[in-house]
């Protein structure tokens, strides 16, 4: 069994120790037990994640949804493709600037969340069940939290040659790779 826990002379925290591979680990924990439910429903975890998006604020402007569901615009565009061609989402462009497009969740979107609701809860309380609904909460505020002290202004990076991608890293980067 190889020792992951230090690495480069100790210079580099060990993989398992990576905090975004542990947090995709537990995404990928928690996903396992969604997919195969969406997928009977016939739809996948993205779509899904913009369906429950829209619900929220029924009409989004194309960027902004493309930041609450932390989806690439290419992405996102073949997503809503997709849910059109369903009638699920309808887009239109906005009044103001014909380069703009709202993106609003149909009656047909809001039927299939009432379908798919009582199944994605029954995961939840399963989890809840196994995880303990304490630890869930304290959990996700922890996460909240996280997320709060980090946003905005990127953590300084050590100057001279320590570090040669400071200059290439951009706030709001989907890297994972630490």
């Amino acid at each position: 069994m190889i020792d992951d826990t230090s690495s480069a002379g100790a210079r580099l925290r060990g993989f398992s120790m990576s905090l975004p591979m542990a947090l995709l680990r537990a995404r990928e924990a928690v996903m396992q037990h969604f997919r195969a439910m969406l997928r009977s429903f016939g739809i996948t975890e993205q779509q899904w994640r913009v369906l429950r998006a829209l619900a929220s604020k029924r009409t989004v402007e194309f960027s902004e949804l493309v930041e609450m569901t932390f989806l690439l615009a290419p992405s996102m565009s073949r997503i809503l493709k997709e849910l059109e061609s369903r009638k699920l989402i309808v887009r239109r462009t906005t009044d103001e600037d014909l380069r703009k497009i709202n993106v609003s969740i149909t009656a047909a979107g809001l039927r299939l969340i009432e379908k798919v609701a009582p199944h994605s809860e029954f995961i939840y309380a399963q989890i809840s069940s196994r995880y303990g609904l304490k630890k869930l909460a304290t959990l996700q505020a922890m996460l909240k939290d996280l997320e709060l002290a980090l946003s905005g202004e990127l953590i300084a990076q050590p100057s001279g040659n320590e570090s040669k991608t400071s200059g290439r890293l951009k706030a709001g980067s989907r890297s994972a790779s630490n």
